[in-house]
């Protein structure tokens, strides 16, 4: 397996050693205890560049169609305020989307990147942002097209991880090239893909390395609730080819919050997904995850993410579009299950039939 790189030498969590230190087996022994801290870095695969533990998604920024039946003054407030809130935790690192113009969350990442610095608030956001494969888009040049177009949005003159958001249709190895060229023109820092399956992460990564380009990450859904990527090999070839998984959906859309219960469903398209019958399904599960935060004072949010990071070689993004959301995210470092209490965990989350994923990994 690829270790987790940090920015120092302390204990190894769940198998992982830091920087210096030699790969180190499993402690037979269980600990609950995390030197772990919410300013500490991980290596993002092979590359240079180094993200917090826990990132911050911003994709629901600006949304209208799935998270937001609307977007206001008081919606651009709370996502300037969960921005900060997250840098003050440490949670530096924050993935968005290049979908549209206007008020996209790459527009409203990059006005809270320049406030912040107008201010002379310290810490500097590590951004990542994507290409999307559309049908349209054909060449390795529209990569970089696109690219330009992102950069002028978050107003920055590079990003430091450029990911292409689902395999395409057609044209991959061009989109890949285009992926390359990006590093070769200074425009950014590492490259990633997301909802790859291995076939193609595999292919994606040789590619890569004949440019002497490494293949940085590998953005998939994952969590206690969608554990495809360790039945369908994906989080195998991560570990072995030193590609960070990049967990979107970490809490099951609030699902693994604890929020939502059968008799109070959430609201909206994800009232369809995660209905009564589903979520009866999940309360053992959710109340497993309430007792074991309770011996921690944590919340099921902090269970949830702290689970994925027992796994080793994943960075959780979860949504945050309020300061207290982001807030509560950094309160899932600096501990750590045990064991068996990961293991319990995983156990009973077996017992409930996955979602639908994106279609996009069976590409």
């Amino acid at each position: 397996m690829a270790a987790i790189v940090h920015t120092s030498c302390l204990s190894p969590i769940h198998g992982f050693s830091k920087v210096g230190c030699m790969m180190m087996g499993p402690s037979p022994s269980v600990s609950n205890t995390n030197p772990t801290t919410t300013n500490q870095l991980v290596q993002l695969g092979k590359s240079d560049v180094r993200v917090s533990q826990i990132g911050i998604g911003a994709w629901s920024w600006g949304d209208t169609l799935l998270w937001n039946g609307s977007w206001d003054d008081k919606n651009i407030k709370e996502t300037r305020d969960a921005f900060n809130a997250g840098m003050d935790g440490g949670l530096t690192f924050f993935d968005t989307a290049g979908w549209k113009g206007g008020d996209s969350s790459e527009s409203l990442l990059g006005r809270a990147i320049k406030d912040r610095q107008m201010q002379g608030k310290s810490g500097k956001a590590i951004v990542a942002t994507k290409f999307a494969p559309f049908p349209w888009r054909f060449s390795r040049s529209s990569v970089v097209a696109a690219l330009k177009d992102s950069l002028s949005r978050l107003g920055l003159t590079y990003v430091d991880l450029y990911q292409l958001h689902w395999p395409g249709l057609w044209g991959n190895e061009g989109f890949l090239d285009g992926l390359g060229d990006a590093v070769d023109q200074g425009l950014v820092k590492a490259v990633g893909v997301s909802n790859y399956n291995e076939k193609r992460l595999r292919a994606a990564y040789n590619q890569l390395a004949n440019r002497g380009v490494p293949l940085a990450s590998n953005q998939v859904h994952y969590s206690l609730l969608y554990r495809l990527p360790e039945e369908n090999g994906v989080k195998r070839t991560c570990d072995e080819l030193g590609i960070t998984l990049i967990a979107y959906s970490p809490l099951s859309q609030g699902i693994l919050s604890g929020k939502y219960t059968a008799a109070n469903p959430p609201s909206g398209p994800r009232g369809r997904t995660f209905n009564a019958a589903f979520l009866a399904k999940v309360a053992p599960l959710l109340s497993k995850m309430k007792e074991i935060g309770q011996r921690y004072d944590k919340s099921s949010t902090q269970v949830a993410l702290n689970w994925l990071l027992a796994q080793g070689n994943v960075v959780p993004i979860p949504g945050a579009k309020t300061a207290a959301q982001a807030s509560e995210f950094a309160g899932a470092l600096g501990w750590e299950l045990s064991r068996d209490e990961e293991r319990e965990l995983h156990i009973i989350a077996r017992n409930v039939q996955p979602i639908q994923g994106f279609p996009a990994e069976n590409f």
